[in-house]
């Protein structure tokens, strides 16, 4: 068990949080104590933890309307702490997502035995979650691609500055933009730039790609009179490199 696993501990009585607080802590865990439902969503709205147990017995907000408001907003696991609850609060309790209950007076190694297996549960499920907010960032990522000053964001066929504003381009602009980000450092001749845009119209001749170019570079370059970003090739065509380097 490692000190990254964060445990939140719900009670209104301060002996009794304090003392499981201990235990867990001299078990590896960091945690967190809270003394109702208020305190708990301050503690989650800094970081959401590991686990929560929770009481459900508490008199200013009872346990079922915190677990219903928790797993409103996450999925943090939840073992509840039971006294004096009945058997339909303890049903109602897990209906509303609970994981597991524990009767108070707690015996502390039988809760620290319930919150190893709850973890050991939700750890694959966290896991996979993270997972796929992680492939969502990446592929998110690789769909903006860096042209001098602005960035194209592919999806949205769109070219924002760094603070967001979006600066228009035309289709036959953006087709070109979206050949160069899939052939970073390849020299391509008008000829192939016009075939991998799908541009061979009645108005797609050499000196159209060279005007279209020339419109593009006002846009993206540092200095567009001395291009960096979309340079041109003598007797090659033209070569975009990412980090606008003449190299």
């Amino acid at each position: 068990m490692t000190q990254s696993q964060h445990i939140i501990i719900v009670d209104d009585e301060a002996p009794a949080r304090e003392m499981v607080g201990d235990y867990l802590k001299m078990h590896g865990f960091t945690v967190t104590l809270c003394d109702g439902g208020k305190s708990l969503r301050g503690a989650i709205e800094v970081t959401v933890p590991d686990l929560v147990v929770l009481d459900l017995n508490m008199p200013e907000e009872d346990g079922l309307s915190i677990i219903r408001d928790l797993k409103s907003r996450t999925n943090v696991p939840v073992i509840m702490l039971t006294a004096t609850a009945s058997p339909i609060d303890r049903v109602v309790g897990l209906e509303l997502g609970a994981d597991d209950y524990v009767a108070k007076p707690c015996e502390l190694r039988e809760l620290m035995a319930r919150i190893r297996s709850v973890l050991r549960r939700s750890s694959p499920v966290r896991a996979q979650a993270a997972a796929a907010d992680a492939a969502g960032a990446k592929a998110a990522k690789d769909q903006l691609v860096r042209f001098g000053t602005k960035w194209l964001d592919l999806e949205a066929q769109a070219l924002r500055d760094d603070e967001g504003n979006e600066h228009p381009l035309t289709a036959s602009e953006f087709g070109l933009l979206k050949v160069f980000a899939a052939n970073p450092k390849r020299v391509l001749s008008r000829e192939r730039l016009l075939e991998l845009a799908n541009a061979r119209d009645s108005e797609a001749f050499d000196r159209a790609v060279d005007l279209r170019i020339m419109r593009i570079r006002r846009k993206i370059e540092p200095d567009p009179t001395k291009p960096a970003v979309i340079r041109t090739i003598r007797g090659g065509g033209y070569l975009f490199s990412p980090a606008g380097d003449k190299a």
